[in-house]
């Protein structure tokens, strides 16, 4: 399999000073393990065993690898693409959650606004099946001080890259009209 250039997510500073290698030393270590013909949990067991990288490093490093290596794709999961999309508003956090939460008021800014919420943690979080029925939506709030808000919106089980794409797309189109429905509404 052919080598393919991506750039990690994190800087080789970075790896180096929370793994103890940069990227070109974890993809050779990697490569002479053999790694490019196991899966992703294959991977993640090996530098765990091998060279003691704590959880969320570890999975940095083996998502890393597989992208470089052509392995898996830029936001592909085990469960299908995932993507996210963030946006810090000038309002106060209940009238975002709010803003989400009122399905009249969903209606208004959002333009596929027909899903049941499943799980709402007030001021905290959302959770939906997607209005296709099959993909899943997390939407976290965060409070930046009394007058700014800050959502995190991810979205899940895409079926492939293009769709990611898309839906990285149409939430970034529906974060801005979200801020506009905050700006216009009393």
């Amino acid at each position: 399999m052919a080598k393919v250039h991506v750039t990690p997510r994190m800087s080789d500073a970075a790896v180096k000073a929370k793994t103890g290698k940069a990227w070109a030393e974890w993809f050779g270590l990697l490569d002479k393990a053999g790694a490019k013909k196991l899966d992703h949990k294959a991977i993640v067991a090996h530098i765990q065993k091998k060279h003691g990288v704590g959880p969320w490093w570890r999975q940095m490093v083996a998502v890393s690898y597989e992208q470089a290596r052509g392995l898996r794709q830029s936001h592909e999961k085990p469960e299908g693409y995932e993507i996210a999309k963030s946006k810090t508003f000038a309002a106060p956090l209940a009238d975002v959650f709010e803003a989400w939460n009122d399905k009249e008021k969903r209606c208004l800014w959002l333009k596929d606004a027909g899903f049941e919420i499943r799980k709402a943690t007030p001021d905290k979080s959302l959770r939906f099946t997607w209005v296709d029925g099959e993909t899943q939506v997390v939407a976290d709030f965060y409070s930046r001080d009394k007058s700014k808000t800050q959502i995190a919106v991810q979205h899940c089980k895409l079926p492939s890259a293009k769709a990611a794409a898309n839906m990285k797309a149409y939430w970034g189109k529906q974060l801005e009209s979200l801020q506009a429905f905050l700006i216009t509404s009393p």
